[in-house]
């Protein structure tokens, strides 16, 4: 009977695992060698000790014999403590009693006498209560364990909240690199790329399977979770939220992980300990910036909004102890060009599924080009616009947002506290300046192409067209897999110049506060100088993407190596100097205008000078184009020859 028992439970066993290769091979492949009975035993174990530890480290607090008068939850404690506060504030009064009755101007003697027997009590009664608060113990049945238990179930729900999301983002992070790494050293990784199954089903498969252990120590943990959220008073759909929230994270977090591990795969073994290492280093800077009140009216709330440990300040605001005062109305304040956006549970939870899911798709754009092909770029320039189009909106969208006025009567007086909209642009400067740069320097590396692939573009390019458009040399600068990558780097630049060359154009009417910290903005030529410092930093961008994809055309094994350190020399290494030279001069130098930031050097530099600055750019980067041109042409002469 026994033995029928068990060839019937391995027969359903199968046919599910059967199933389950119908739907998806490579989960099945993949959870196939890691669902044993040993492996699943130790996940289990783990889960089980790590819930016991987070519950006995709290279990380790509950009040005992020693519990003081003076703690949180002595009930007759509280009483004695007020009734000493109340003691201390009398005491003064009647010291001063004391002193004008027993003057000469103002004796007394009955009064004085009284003064002195009330003085004389209260005193006694300060000492005794402080014997009672400071070496007596509470009396059990004076402790509030329920008040107890519901504040220490909201520690263990805390502790495990950001449990789950260290161990599924940083554990799955590490494991679905380490897993496609290992694939492309054995060589398995191609077989996979050759099977009928398609980018999705592939990638989707391991990142079901791959981390499939880290789900289950996750899910032994839920219905503990589940119970101290609840006995804490957290309302349910606060929590299912949160799950919401970490299943978006996770699907974010492991498609990017992918993505990572097919572009770097020079990187060998290190590769997921640096990915796995990043993630850990984002999540612990947010989580510290969450604990010391993140700020979320800027252009970066969009990549704030990236950690889940930021969403669980606002699901469970009771949980995190800010340092600002400010508490969790964050969120319900947060716009997006000037329109609301969370001001209720299921807008938050829309605007980070939202967020989450618009980037997961980009990466996945990125994925399928690079899956089959691991030389294709991950983006095409034509993709590339929409990102750059898309950053900007996002930037400008929560830069602009409506300030309350909660600053008090003074916020009117003071000209310093009037925030327009011309204060909140260049409050996020810095902001746009970060990003953009960031942005921009991966599509100088990504876009850019090297020397074989330009050479086969200028062999190929006519064969097989038809058509002035497809012909059309614009078309395929602008457009091409293969052509190198200037206009379209030309055409990022100007997408985001445009939105600052309107606001330089409109800041004059919008200028509808007195607001002395930027009137600099509006004296003598400020405006048509901060216009030349955006036009002198596009120049200097592009002459840094010509450099890049001149560099690129070297014969040398490690041009890109080259093309990084000499693009990365000529960006930052001026500004780098100057700052250097600054420390020991305060003078301006004109010299600035050639870097990353020619606002140093703007307010005491004549216009003829930036005029003449630009000029310069604009001629280095017109010779270096046609430099680049000729060596084009050279390389598709030599492979003509060659051909012949």
């Amino acid at each position: 009977m026994y033995s029928l028992y068990i060839y019937s439970r391995n027969k359903y066993m199968l046919q599910f695992i059967e199933k389950l290769g119908e739907w998806n091979p490579q989960f099945t492949r993949e959870i196939k060698g890691r669902l044993k009975l040993f492996p699943i035993l130790v996940t289990s174990a783990i889960s089980l000790v790590v819930q016991a530890v987070v519950f006995l480290a709290q279990l380790g607090q509950i009040p005992g014999s020693a519990y003081r008068m003076t703690e949180k939850y002595c009930g007759i404690g509280r009483s004695y403590q007020q009734e000493l506060s109340d003691i201390s504030e009398i005491l003064p009064k009647l010291q001063n009693s004391f002193f004008l009755y027993s003057s000469k101007e103002n004796f007394d003697a009955i009064k004085l006498e009284q003064v002195k027997i009330q003085l004389e009590q209260a005193t006694n009664r300060r000492i005794t209560l402080e014997k009672v608060l400071y070496e007596q113990p509470c009396p059990p049945g004076q402790i509030n364990m329920t008040e107890w238990w519901h504040e220490h179930f909201q520690y263990i729900f805390q502790a495990l909240s950001v449990i789950f999301i260290i161990t599924l983002l940083v554990a799955g992070t590490y494991l679905l690199i380490n897993n496609l790494a290992q694939e492309e050293r054995r060589g398995t990784l191609n077989f996979i790329r050759l099977s009928p199954q398609s980018e999705f089903s592939i990638l989707t498969g391991k990142m079901l399977g791959v981390p499939i252990l880290v789900y289950l120590s996750v899910t032994l943990a839920i219905p503990f979770h589940i119970f101290s959220g609840q006995a804490a008073g957290i309302a349910f759909n606060h929590i299912l939220s949160y799950y919401a929230v970490l299943a978006g994270s996770c699907i974010f977090f492991f498609s990017a992980a992918f993505l990572f591990s097919l572009t770097t795969r020079a990187l060998g073994g290190f590769q997921p300990w640096l990915g796995a290492g990043s993630v850990l280093m984002f999540l612990t800077f947010l989580l510290l910036s969450t604990l010391y009140g993140s700020y979320l009216r800027n252009g970066a709330a969009w990549f704030i909004m990236f950690s889940p440990v930021d969403a669980t300040s606002y699901l469970f605001p009771n949980l995190f102890k800010t340092y600002d005062g400010i508490g969790w109305s964050k969120y319900k304040e947060i716009q997006f060009f000037y329109i609301p956006i969370s001001t209720n549970l299921v807008s938050f939870l829309g605007i980070h599924l939202v967020n989450y899911g618009l980037w997961t798709y980009g990466i996945w754009q990125g994925l399928q080009r690079r899956f089959r092909n691991p030389n294709t770029p991950v983006i095409s320039k034509q993709q590339s616009y929409f990102l750059v189009a898309f950053v900007q909106i996002l930037l400008w969208g929560f830069t602009l947002q409506q300030y309350a006025e909660n600053r008090g009567s003074t916020a009117v007086d003071n000209p310093y506290y009037n925030i327009d909209i011309n204060s909140q642009i260049l409050s996020n400067l810095p902001i746009f300046a970060l990003f953009n740069f960031v942005l921009l320097f991966g599509l100088i590396f990504i876009l850019s192409q090297e020397r074989q692939t330009i050479q086969d573009w200028a062999r190929y390019r006519h064969k097989g067209r038809r058509g002035w458009w497809h012909n059309s040399l614009l078309r395929d600068l602008l457009f091409g897999e293969k052509s190198p990558a200037i206009l379209a780097f030309a055409l990022h630049l100007l997408t985001m110049s445009i939105p600052f060359a309107i606001w330089i154009f409109l800041s004059k009417q919008l200028y509808t506060r007195k607001n002395v910290s930027i009137d600099w903005l509006f004296q003598d030529n400020s405006r048509l100088k901060f216009a030349l410092g955006i036009a002198l930093l596009a120049v200097l961008w592009a002459i840094g993407a010509t450099v890049a994809q001149r560099m690129l055309l070297l014969k040398t094994s490690k041009r890109y190596l080259w093309a990084c350190g000499t693009t990365s020399a000529l960006l930052f290494a001026p500004a780098l100097i100057l700052s250097i030279l600054n420390n020991t001069s305060d003078k301006r130098s004109f010299l600035w205008l050639f870097s990353i930031h020619p606002w140093e050097a703007l307010p005491t530099t004549s216009l003829p000078i930036v005029f003449m600055a630009l000029f310069t750019e604009v001629m280095v980067l017109g010779f270096l184009n046609i430099r680049m041109v000729k060596k084009i042409i050279s390389l598709h002469r030599q492979d003509a020859c060659a051909t012949d």
